[in-house]
């Protein structure tokens, strides 16, 4: 996956589309991304230890990949990834502008 935590990435498709959000937690196996704001769901908790208050909470869930963009921090686009090798270490490039994340 070329998506890594602390990117920012933006949804092409569902009903979060357009929206941006930076990414807190990467589901390699799942092919899923955990972004803030993106995704989010109503989760009902109950309250477990005595004077604990229950309610509705606001959780991320996760997103598929292929539903996402980086957003290049230079070009402030969502772009493609692309890899080059310089001196033996990989680095990745944005592929509209060429700029390097980090």
């Amino acid at each position: 996956m070329r998506i890594k935590k602390g990117d920012t990435v933006q949804v092409l498709s569902g009903n979060d589309k357009g929206k941006t959000g930076e990414v807190l937690e990467v589901l390699p196996k799942a092919e899923k991304v955990i972004a803030k704001g993106i995704n989010v769901r109503k989760k009902h908790v109950k309250p477990r230890k005595q004077g604990e208050e229950g309610g509705i909470l606001s959780v991320e869930s996760a997103i598929h990949a292929s539903k996402l963009a980086v957003v290049c921090p230079k070009c402030n686009k969502p772009t493609r990834i692309g890899i080059v090798i310089e001196n033996g270490e990989k680095s990745r490039v944005c592929k509209k502008c060429g700029a390097k994340l980090k």
